[in-house]
């Protein structure tokens, strides 16, 4: 089964890869964007069977290691953009979403990929119905900012002209509410487990911080009008902390969540 999901990443990664190339080469061209979105889906596809074979094998959710969270919030991310894509005019921001998406699984495919056929007892603190909740709300609205990441860089560039400020703010307010609700059911999972709310892990100093800065973009959207630039430049700025968040965090620093 271990080689069976190795091999259905390497088709992910392939297909969002070369999903990204036609994006980026068919730009208004409606066959190619044809072509690029039937990629997109069939790699969406292999991906959610990665995650079902991941789900068979472990025998719960794959939702509590550092490979099975990535493969998670990464199959969030396109399945969030392709939906959106059925009703809002962002097409022109595929081959971003595609190519940091690809990436991602890569991770998986090349440095993680031993993890993928271990399976471990689960910790006594995390065999609680909380662990659901609490990190499919997390990989939600890493998604969102994600994609708001995406269609901000496309911003930058003529054909992602079609791509209003709205967008990114639906997106941003989404995440925002989805990460707020992620803490908030964190916090009480930990008062059950050991008898606190918030004991400043990194984890959990550095979801405070990205919380922050997105609050902080939503306040200048609302109350000064926020828009353009600089605007784009914090989204793609949250986006690097959001990963720190995930990578650094997990893999670097010691904490309760940590991976390593």
């Amino acid at each position: 089964m271990k080689a069976m999901m190795i091999i259905i990443i390497y088709a992910v990664v392939f297909s969002y890869l070369a999903a990204a190339l036609l994006y980026f080469w068919g730009a208004k061209q409606a066959p190619w964007l044809k072509a690029a979105f039937v990629l997109a889906v069939l790699g969406c596809l292999c991906h959610f069977a990665a995650l079902v074979l991941r789900t068979l094998l472990a025998g719960m959710l794959p939702l509590t290691n550092g490979p099975e969270f990535l493969l998670s919030f990464t199959w969030f991310t396109v399945l969030m953009y392709l939906l959106l894509t059925l009703r809002y005019p962002l097409k022109s921001a595929g081959g971003v979403v595609m190519i940091i998406s690809a990436l991602l699984v890569s991770l998986v495919a090349f440095l993680m990929r031993e993890q993928l056929g271990t399976v471990a007892p689960l910790m006594p603190a995390l065999k609680s119905p909380w662990l659901t909740v609490h990190v499919i709300t997390a990989a939600l609205s890493y998604a969102a900012f994600t994609l708001a990441a995406g269609l901000a860089v496309m911003q930058f560039f003529p054909a992602g002209r079609a791509i209003g400020d709205d967008h990114l703010y639906l997106l941003v307010g989404g995440g925002f509410a989805l990460l707020s609700l992620s803490i908030v059911l964190g916090a009480v999972w930990a008062e059950q487990a050991w008898g606190r709310y918030w004991s400043w892990d990194p984890k959990e100093t550095w979801a405070l911080v990205t919380w922050i800065i997105y609050a902080l973009y939503l306040h200048l959207y609302r109350s000064r009008e926020w828009r353009g630039h600089n605007a784009r430049l914090m989204l793609i700025a949250g986006f690097i902390l959001v990963l720190f968040t995930f990578f650094g965090v997990n893999y670097l620093l010691p904490g309760l969540h940590s991976y390593a």
